[in-house]
C-alpha cells in the first residue's frame, strides 16, 4: 500500500460490510446507522499510543490493534452496556504495517460483535490508534456516582495479571503464558457488566489505571469511603501489581447487600467480594491500612 486511498480500500476488504438495508459503513463521509429505539445510547472513545500503552519491541501491531478496541469496548461494559459499532482513526509513520494492525482490530471486532464502520488515516511521527464505540443499555446505565454507604464492593476477576505480563515481557519471557496474554490481549467483560447492571449495581468502573486509582474515582464520584478486606491477586502477580498495575479491565462494582449477585452471575465467573462502602468519604483502607497512592495517570 503506497497511498491513503489504497490503504482504505485494503482495510475495507478486511472488514465485513453492512447487512441491514439503509446502513452505510466504510467508504462514505460518515457512517449511516440505526438509532436505538429503547434504552440509552452510550458513546466512548479511547486512544492507544505506541510507546505509552504498548511497547512494540515486546508485543505486535496486531496486539496494539486488539488492545485499542478492547479498552474502548471495556468502557461500554463498565456502564452495563453492549457495544454496537466502532470508528477507528489511525495516525502513524509511513510504512506502518496497517494489515497487521487491522488483524488485531478485526479480531476484537469479531470477538465482541462490534463492527468497524468507519475511521480515518493520517501520517504522524508516532503511531496512535483512537477508537470510538457506540453502545446501548437496555436499562439505566451504571455510573460511577451511585454508590451508597453500606453497599458491598465486588470485582469480577483476579488482578495484576496484565502488569505481571509486562514485567515478564521485559524479562525476556515469550511463548504461551496467561500473564503475557493478559498484557498483550486484555479482555472486555461485557457479560459481567450486563450481569452487574441486572443485579442492581449502584456504581461500576473498569480497572484500567489500577484498582486503587479506579476505586478512588468511584469513591470521589459517589461521596463514599472504601473499606476493603483484601485484594485478589492473580497467580504470578504481586500485590503491588494488583493494586496499581492497571489494564486488567476487570469490572469493580458496588451493590446493596440484598442484591442477588450470585444469581445474576450464574453461568459466569462469580465475582469476588472486596469490602464495602462507608459513610466517611475520607476512609480508604485495605485490611485497616491506607490505600497506596498509586495507579496510572497521564501528565499534561
Amino acid at each position: 500500500m503506497t497511498g491513503e486511498f489504497a490503504a482504505i480500500a485494503a482495510i475495507r476488504s478486511r472488514l465485513p460490510g453492512p447487512t441491514t438495508p439503509g446502513e452505510v459503513w466504510i467508504g462514505d463521509d460518515a457512517a449511516v446507522l440505526p438509532v436505538p429505539t429503547n434504552g440509552r445510547l452510550l458513546l466512548a472513545s479511547d486512544s492507544v499510543v505506541a510507546g505509552v500503552h504498548a511497547d512494540l519491541g515486546l508485543t505486535g501491531l496486531d496486539d496494539l490493534g486488539w488492545k485499542a478496541m478492547a479498552a474502548c469496548i471495556s468502557d461500554i461494559a463498565a456502564m452495563g452496556g453492549e457495544p454496537d459499532y466502532a470508528v477507528v482513526a489511525v495516525a502513524g509513520p509511513a510504512g506502518t504495517d496497517l494489515g497487521l494492525l487491522y488483524e488485531g482490530i478485526a479480531a476484537a471486532s469479531t470477538e465482541y460483535r462490534c463492527p468497524v464502520v468507519g475511521g480515518d488515516l493520517a501520517n504522524a511521527p508516532r503511531l496512535v490508534v483512537t477508537v470510538t464505540v457506540t453502545g446501548s443499555s437496555r436499562g439505566e446505565p451504571v455510573l460511577r456516582s451511585g454508590a451508597h454507604p453500606g453497599d458491598l464492593i465486588w470485582v469480577t476477576g483476579l488482578l495484576g495479571a496484565a502488569a505481571a505480563g509486562l514485567r515478564l515481557y521485559r524479562d525476556g519471557r515469550r511463548g504461551p503464558d496467561p500473564l503475557l496474554a493478559a498484557h498483550a490481549r486484555p479482555r472486555a467483560e461485557i457479560a459481567a457488566g450486563r450481569a452487574a447492571r441486572t443485579c442492581g449495581a449502584t456504581a461500576m468502573i473498569d480497572v484500567s489505571d489500577g484498582l486503587a486509582a479506579d476505586l478512588g474515582h468511584v469513591a470521589e464520584a459517589s461521596g463514599v469511603g472504601l473499606r476493603l478486606d483484601a485484594v485478589p491477586v492473580a497467580p504470578g502477580a504481586t500485590r503491588s501489581e494488583a493494586l496499581s498495575g492497571g489494564e486488567d479491565y476487570a469490572l469493580v462494582f458496588c451493590a446493596p447487600p440484598s442484591a442477588p449477585v450470585a444469581a445474576c452471575f450464574a453461568g459466569l465467573g462469580q465475582p469476588i467480594l472486596l469490602g464495602r462502602c462507608t459513610a466517611d468519604p475520607g476512609e480508604r483502607t485495605i485490611a485497616g491500612e491506607p490505600f497506596p497512592a498509586s495507579g496510572w495517570e497521564h501528565r499534561w
